[in-house]
């Protein structure tokens, strides 16, 4: 019995002093018991340029600043420019249709509610240091390579 607990004793303090040891881990490298301010955030992008889309069944990517747009129940400001109606005017491209479609796939007159919220899908990007590696590679680019 004394065996069994003195082991039990030396694997909890070399665990823990193991544990110890790490005083830095994820992104900001700062020990985990402590909050770090957050860094500051980065400039919108605002080029107004459609961005290609990385796989098929992707949102198109929000290619202006929308930080003051309001959205709720009331109103999308989105829809100022991109609704049927303001499209010629605005030149900004009109909602996919498939927004005007209900759960049942019937054609409403006006945007769907559950396709109401934009930013539920659609977002803006930010210039940013890319804080993690990413190897992500498009379809185009897999089919591209020879068999």
């Amino acid at each position: 019995m004394k065996y069994i607990l003195s082991s039990i004793v030396i694997l909890t303090l070399a665990v823990s002093a193991w544990a110890a040891d790490i005083s830095k881990t994820g992104l900001r490298d700062t020990p985990l018991d402590q909050n770090p301010p957050p860094p500051l955030m980065s400039q919108q992008s605002n080029d107004d340029l459609r961005k290609a889309r990385n796989y098929p069944e992707q949102p198109p990517i929000i290619p202006h600043k929308t930080e003051d747009y309001q959205v709720d129940a009331r109103v999308n400001e989105c829809m100022t420019c991109h609704s049927r109606r303001a499209v010629a005017e605005s030149q900004a491209p009109m909602v996919s249709i498939t927004h005007f479609m209900d759960r049942e796939g019937q054609f409403l007159a006006s945007v769907s509610p559950r396709r109401y919220f934009c930013n539920q899908c659609h977002v803006s990007q930010h210039e940013v240091r890319v804080p993690v590696n990413n190897s992500f590679v498009d379809i185009d680019h897999v089919l591209a390579q020879p068999q």
